[in-house]
């Protein structure tokens, strides 16, 4: 399988460490969402050095809700342990590889100065 579940148990520890996680918050019932799916698993299949990690909104109402969930799906970054990219709603492949690019391409050092300088901190649930 070339996606992980997450949960509340194992979100914060997979998130914080070194590497890039990409999440995606999703529901069953979600029609966007299903469409999504076989694309998230498709570029995680292609980049076996990222973690690629499934959130399923229904069973994991808290963890949803910590991070303000209110439209699936919704796909998170982290490089890290720092939150880089947030947006609400399906990609397709060609958006997603251009996302995994952009956070192989960051300069992590250039990110935590400007979070330094804006006084901001890793935002976790």
């Amino acid at each position: 399988m070339s996606t992980t579940t997450l949960t509340s148990e194992t979100f914060e520890q997979t998130v914080s460490g070194d590497g890039i996680v990409f999440v995606d918050f999703w529901a069953a019932w979600c029609g966007p969402c299903r469409a999504f799916a076989p694309v998230f698993e498709d570029v995680a299949a292609r980049n076996p050095d990222i973690v690629f990690g499934k959130v399923d909104t229904e069973a994991e109402q808290g963890l949803a809700a910590g991070f303000g969930i209110t439209s699936i799906p919704t796909l998170m970054v982290f490089r890290d342990g720092v939150l880089v990219f947030s947006q609400p709603g399906a990609l397709r492949a060609p958006q997603l590889e251009q996302l995994v690019d952009g956070a192989r391409a960051l300069d992590m050092d250039d990110v935590r100065r400007q979070l330094a300088e804006r006084g901001a901190s890793t935002p976790h649930a």
